[in-house]
């Protein structure tokens, strides 16, 4: 498991991704869900704050995305 990022590293890749644009986003979304496996954590947390689009509709958006990707997404409080 040496060098296998964890969850909190490729949420960390997905908040760097949505800033530039997206660049990559399948490939940091295919990363978290094998790092949530490998924790045997059922889904993402994410910080709304951190968001590029930090509304209702741009949330759901991702959450959708997500999903169809395999990845649940959840919000903490902000």
């Amino acid at each position: 498991m040496v060098g296998e990022p964890t969850v909190a590293d490729a949420i960390e890749r997905i908040y760097q991704s949505l800033q530039a644009d997206n660049v990559d986003i399948d490939m940091h979304i295919a990363t978290l869900k094998a790092a949530l496996t490998r924790a045997g954590l059922k889904e993402a947390v994410f910080d709304p704050a951190r968001l590029v689009q930090n509304n209702r509709s741009g949330r759901k958006l991702m959450q959708a995305y997500f999903r169809q990707r395999g990845v649940a997404v959840t919000f903490s409080p902000s």
